[in-house]
């Protein structure tokens, strides 16, 4: 029987396009996936900065200025959805519309400016959502997900795919700017003061900080640069809570434009780190989480996760997403497949144990392995680290994605080669030796199948005692080469094996 989970079997089929446009205290997006699936993949992504938020805080209503731009892009944004055919528009709207005394009447305004009706949220039912968003792109999370926007921040917990009761805290960047009318000092009593009253940061202690929302993504843009990070993806980026505290104190007392590597964070965005670092910073000292993980999935991806029945909830994001991948690009998208049982078959062989997570990761390293093969033959291996790297996968910490880049260099460069000391060190010396030996077994299954299905079926790699016995059909034993063998000899290296090829009768 297959040891393939259902997500690693069939690629998602194609559905209409679904738009999703959040009207926020900061900014009006419109994002529209592929279709709805549990790992979303969005073919646009637009947004204008309103600040719809601006002055809500001190006045008691939405700007002026801020009500024409967001009408004129929701306009924008119905032309937009129309052209790519989506039927109707999911739209949401936040804490600015909803704090504000003239919201009722923007809101009647932008139903008619994007031809569907708004849903205001509650702050409870922003959390919520934002929990969503956190489950749909995070592995088992456990902790509690802070989502902070231009007017707001929410709180809740999280535990697997459980989410708590939310509560919403008046914090957000545009909201404590006006709050504090731009003081530092001001702003961090009015943030200790507001979380004070909060218990869902009681039940933090040594666990993780989910921070959701552009502000603190912008932080993490900017702490990965300082640190020269081989990675650029935030999603999944972990801060140890010390490092992140003496970080935020930093952020608040610099002047923005002084800071290293300032240029990783737009212009536009910069205003809003001291805000953000006062509200993480004392989230830190008074939670006392174990570390802060960024996650880009929030409100939007939580709609679209309430969206799923209970059989794709359950699927793994990650394997959906590489099975989809291997679907589009392989040569042959059932040696992918076969590639899983394959190299499963040879490390139970080898008595080798398999957590549940090496276990995926494996799986979804076989289900990448030849989605890059129209590259140019000199450049395979970089458009391979390219497409895991950069890859918009969910589900999959750093060191899992540092484990599959390293997996698909070691699979073209060869053993020897000096794979990026930077990558090398996000991944456990566990997870070295794991993606080495599956890199050298994949590199004598393609030398075997020619990269075509149905052929590794037949041909198992054992181990037996002291042996690495790989067995051939007669009917394929002119397979046997001097070229398999020296691939055969690789990994026998790896595993402390001599090899043997053997003909089946």
């Amino acid at each position: 029987m297959s040891e393939n989970r259902q997500e690693a079997a069939a690629p998602t089929q194609a559905r209409e396009p679904i738009a999703i446009v959040d009207v926020g205290s900061n900014s009006v997006r419109l994002v529209v996936y592929e279709c709805l699936s549990r790992s979303p993949r969005q073919i646009f992504n637009e947004k204008s900065l309103c600040a719809l938020g601006k002055g809500v805080a001190t006045t008691g209503h939405l700007p002026k200025a801020g009500v024409e731009k967001a009408l004129v892009a929701l306009r924008r944004f119905r032309v937009l959805s129309d052209i790519m055919g989506v039927s109707v528009p999911h739209v949401l709207a936040t804490a600015a519309a909803r704090d504000a005394l003239n919201g009722a009447e923007f809101l009647a305004a932008a139903a008619e400016a994007i031809g569907a009706p708004v849903t205001l949220l509650s702050g409870e039912r922003e959390a919520e959502l934002s929990a969503h968003g956190v489950i749909a792109g995070i592995n088992h999370p456990d902790g509690v997900v802070g989502d902070l926007g231009g007017g707001s921040l929410e709180l809740i917990d999280v535990k697997g795919a459980h989410a708590g009761k939310g509560t919403s805290l008046p914090l957000g960047g545009l909201t404590l700017m006006d709050a504090s009318r731009r003081s530092p000092r001001a702003a961090v009593r009015i943030v200790r003061e507001a979380l004070a009253s909060s218990r869902i940061a009681e039940r933090l202690a040594g666990r993780t900080f989910y921070a959701v929302g552009g502000t603190w993504r912008a932080l993490a843009k900017l702490h990965m640069s300082q640190r020269n990070y081989p990675l650029a993806v935030t999603h999944g980026y972990v801060i140890p809570a010390p490092d992140a505290a003496d970080f935020a104190g930093l952020v608040e007392r610099a002047n923005a434009e002084t800071l290293i590597s300032i240029d990783a964070v737009s212009a536009a965005r910069r205003p809003f780190l001291a805000c953000g670092a006062v509200v993480l910073d004392e989230i830190i000292r008074r939670a006392r989480p174990r570390e802060v993980m960024i996650s880009t999935t929030g409100v939007r991806e939580g709609l679209l996760y309430e969206m799923l029945d209970t059989e794709q909830r359950r699927q793994d994001p990650l394997l959906v997403a590489a099975a989809q991948f291997n679907h589009l690009f392989s040569r042959a998208p059932g040696h992918a497949v076969e590639l899983c049982d394959w190299t499963g078959l040879f490390l139970k062989s080898m008595h080798v144990e398999e957590t549940p997570e090496e276990r995926r990761l494996r799986h979804a390293a076989c289900l990448l392995a030849d989605v890059n093969w129209r590259a140019h033959p000199d450049h395979r291996n970089e458009e391979s680290i390219n497409i895991v790297e950069n890859a918009a996968f969910l589900g999959v910490d750093h060191p899992g994605r540092s484990f599959l880049a390293l997996a698909a260099s070691y699979r073209y460069l060869g053993l020897d080669a000096d794979v990026s000391p930077q990558i090398r060190a996000l991944v456990s010396a566990r997870m070295l030796e794991r993606a080495r030996i599956l890199a050298a077994a994949t590199r004598a299954a393609y030398v075997i199948s020619g990269a075509m299905s149905k052929v590794l079926p037949l041909t198992p790699l054992t181990c037996v005692k002291n042996s690495l016995s790989l067995t051939l059909p007669r009917g394929l034993a002119d397979l046997a080469s001097e070229r398999l063998q020296n691939r055969l000899k690789q990994l026998g290296r790896l595993i402390g094996r001599e090899p043997a090829i053997s003909i089946a009768e």
